[in-house]
């Protein structure tokens, strides 16, 4: 499992530490963020696959027991009713490994990051 002293430097690299289980599970869900924001760039930030377009976009993490999924504040905020019944907090939610995974929430919440992420950007020019 994951080790504090590893140094990804793919996602690739990150997902082949973990259990089959758990490593299908995280495939899944990086094929979801492709699919939902096929313009965003991969890469490992804080030592976690990581999204990016026009900045961090989301980042998500395995665990022994939950799929850590990284959407930022804004959008756990504006996702609320439908994150309720996940355990969260301020930039984070928990999915756990033996529920079925909310592919389509996460495809919502990343369309979501994109458009905030797009916005944001034409504001800067």
């Amino acid at each position: 499992m994951l080790s504090s002293k590893q140094n990804f430097q793919t996602i690739d690299e990150y997902i082949k530490t973990f259990p089959k289980n758990i490593q299908k599970i995280l495939e899944t869900i990086r094929q979801t963020i492709k699919k939902s924001a096929p313009d965003a760039d991969e890469a490992i930030s804080y030592q976690i696959p990581t999204f990016k377009l026009n900045g961090n976009l989301v980042h998500f993490a395995g665990f022994k027991n939950h799929i850590g999924f990284y959407p930022g504040s804004k959008a756990i905020e504006f996702f609320q009713k439908e994150l309720a019944k996940y355990k969260s907090s301020k930039g984070a939610v928990h999915f756990p490994i033996d529920k079925q995974i909310p592919l389509s929430l996460i495809q919502k919440i990343v369309k979501h990051r994109v458009k905030e992420n797009s916005a944001k950007t034409k504001k800067k020019r």
